[in-house]
């Protein structure tokens, strides 16, 4: 407490200081936290790339939290590289999946004298900038193509980096009069810097966790979440950051501490990040965007997050908070998560009295998770056999894991397993060896002798499948939606091993009786104090199949036994399942009926604004059963578009409604 009243006197006036359930020793003395820092000046070296998200104005603020002492610098997410420039730290392990800019930097180390004379050809000139943008990076030599990223950067639009989604650059022209295209004294500064530095393309998990080690200093700055009120530039790669990377990062960050590891990290200011960070001591900031074609949109908040390493292997003062948001759940990219609002879903519900919970239209299990979480007995139901693998694999199941010995086993080749996955999907989704990797998993999974065992082997198959997919649905087949991310590069068979592992981690038991069910919601009876309605959204202009988005997976789970394969349609589907939730003419009717079936319960139903029925027409049927209704709502964007709402668009950013009725 001493250090963050201290760090509360010297902040500035914007800056606000907050300690969530774990107040962290930060193990600083007074004399290395004035301006400069003491060992590390403010005039340090400047980077030689304008970058987007760039934390050079943050670098006297970072730099309070920065270790006394450590062994080697990681920073896995380096962009341009301003903190490892104002550190200049011995030994530096530097990591981006910007494959360009590992190239420039390794460059500017090693041959920068080359370098130099490279960029004093290139001019100003939009005609010359457009050829050269046009070029192709892999057909130029080393030094050429760290010359084109750096010249490309200088001289296009505000300095923003930005690729599409098959990693080409594609910013305009800048129009500025006299951009310096080339910096010999910044350069050769560089070049100081970087000596004795390792330079490495690859993903941040597997950096961290090949070099990591304990006493190591590792500074986190990910594309950042996206926040209401300014451009969020995460294409500095053609990958994507969703959610779910945000939950692995804050999983990954937690393994570095057990570790022994000092970690600082930057993110957004926003509601989901500060829930992922609960526990954390954090410093908010405000933040002079510099990236934005408004100047009047360049302001946003940066949220600082310090952790340090524990002083002993497992000291009690260092463990998180248990309720954590989502701690070590496997999310996927589901049409229609949760993940976004699941902290305002439990402010609308923590202050009614309720022990167990009903979670009607389960789906990927977050929201039953979530109770689970908070200590509720929790029974949740969906009618598709995958996401009941799902809950049963982590709501009803509360000590079962699959071991070694047996994930060996269920990924060796079955000669008795037949070929019906790699001749019907030959082709669509995936490569041969893949769909024969998958004929014998489905077969050697019966074979397992334990119904939870099961369903987490099923479940780490699931799973697997849609983080190899382009978007995680089978809507279409090839991957010409193959942005690059790390997910895309991994084979079938080392996904299903890293699910196994992740759905092993995601096994606990919270005391209570929970419960799974694989039923058509009206045809399931139980009782709970709060039942929980996420159903399939229905909207005039557009798609809420489930079936046609994740028909593979749910076929490999029934093993396609009483399905109608379609196989006229490309993509192999099966006919639809009936749902009175998918026509207007009936979507009423089907509320109107779970609201009575279930009238005994508190009600909370989760609806979007762009769906029917409307708003005042729920409320009614609510009360028909209820004699008070509370309706919340928050902005929501969707992840997934469809032919009249393309990801991204406006058109997917909605109200997102909860209904309390009790």
């Amino acid at each position: 407490m001493e250090m963050i009243n201290y760090l509360a006197r010297r902040k500035p006036a914007k800056s606000l200081l907050f300690s969530g359930n774990l107040v962290l020793d930060l193990e600083f003395k007074e004399s290395e936290t004035n301006e400069s820092h003491g060992r590390f000046p403010l005039n340090g070296i400047q980077p030689f790339l304008k970058w987007a998200g760039g934390k050079r104005q943050l670098l006297p603020y970072l730099a309070k939290h920065i270790p006394a002492s450590y062994g080697s610098y990681i920073e896995p997410f380096l962009g341009g590289g301003a903190m490892f420039f104002y550190l200049k730290p011995q030994r530096a392990i530097l990591a981006d999946l910007n494959e360009d800019l590992i190239n420039c930097f390794t460059i500017v180390r090693d041959n920068v004298e080359p370098l130099i004379k490279a960029l004093n050809k290139y001019v100003n000139d939009e005609d010359f900038y457009y050829r050269i943008r046009e070029q192709e990076s892999n057909g130029l030599s080393d030094i050429e193509r760290a010359a084109r990223t750096i010249y490309l950067n200088k001289t296009c639009y505000n300095g923003l980096y930005r690729v599409n989604k098959k990693g080409d650059f594609n910013v305009p022209f800048g129009r500025r009069e006299k951009p310096t295209i080339c910096e010999p004294k910044a350069l050769f500064a560089a070049h100081r810097a970087l000596q004795g530095s390792q330079l490495i393309h690859g993903d941040y998990q597997q950096v961290l966790k090949r070099y990591a080690k304990p006493g190591d200093f590792i500074y986190l700055d990910p594309p950042y979440y996206p926040a209401e009120g300014y451009a969020d530039f995460k294409r500095y790669t053609k990958e994507f950051f969703y959610e779910e990377d945000h939950i692995e990062l804050r999983n990954e960050v937690r393994r570095l501490i057990d570790r022994g590891c000092w970690v600082l990290l930057t993110n957004s200011n926003t509601e989901f990040v500060r829930n992922l960070y609960e526990g954390f001591s954090y410093e908010v900031l405000d933040a002079r965007r510099s990236i934005s074609c408004n100047p009047e949109t360049r302001i946003g908040q940066d949220l600082i997050v310090m952790a340090t390493k524990p002083a002993a292997k497992t000291p009690a003062s260092i463990k998180l908070h248990s309720e954590q948001l989502l701690e070590n759940f496997p999310g996927t990219r589901y049409m229609g998560s949760k993940y976004r609002v699941l902290p305002f879903i439990w402010e609308c519900v923590k202050d009614l009295e309720f022990s167990s919970v009903l979670d009607a239209f389960a789906g990927s299990g977050c929201v039953a998770y979530m109770f689970k979480q908070r200590g509720k007995r929790v029974i949740a139901n969906d009618f598709l056999k995958f996401s009941f693998c799902f809950s049963q694999a982590l709501i009803e199941n509360s000590n079962v894991t699959l071991t070694p010995a047996e994930r060996d086993f269920l990924i060796q080749p079955n000669p008795d397993a037949g070929t019906f996955i790699a001749n019907t999907f030959d082709g669509l989704y995936f490569t041969h060896d893949e769909n024969r990797l998958l004929d014998s998993l489905r077969t050697n999974i019966e074979q397992l002798d334990n119904s939870y065992k099961k369903s987490l082997a099923l479940a780490a198959m699931v799973r697997a499948c849609l983080k190899r997919r382009p978007r995680g649905i089978f809507t279409f087949v090839g991957d010409r939606y193959n942005d690059g991310r790390r997910d895309m590069q991994l084979s079938l068979h080392e996904h299903f091993i890293e699910n196994v592992a992740a759905f092993n981690r995601a096994v606990f038991d919270n005391g209570q009786k929970n419960q799974a069910y694989g039923l058509d919601i009206f045809d399931l009876e139980v009782e709970a104090d709060l039942v929980y309605l996420d159903p399939p959204y229905f909207t005039l202009n557009a798609d809420n199949d489930y079936t046609r988005r994740y028909h593979f997976v749910e076929g490999l789970v029934r093993q396609w036994q009483g399905l109608e394969i379609q196989y006229h349609t490309a993509t192999r589907k099966f006919k639809s399942y009936e749902t009175p939730f998918s026509k207007k003419e009936t979507v009423g009717d089907a509320f109107d009926r779970l609201f009575k079936k279930f009238k005994n319960s508190i009600i909370v139903v989760s609806y979007s604004s762009n769906s029917l029925p409307d708003k005042g027409t729920l409320v009614s049927l609510l009360k028909k059963y209820k004699s008070r209704v509370q309706v919340h709502q928050v902005e929501h964007l969707y992840s997934f578009g469809n032919q009249n709402h393309k990801v991204g668009n406006n058109a997917n950013r909605v109200n997102e409604f909860v209904f309390v009725a009790f």
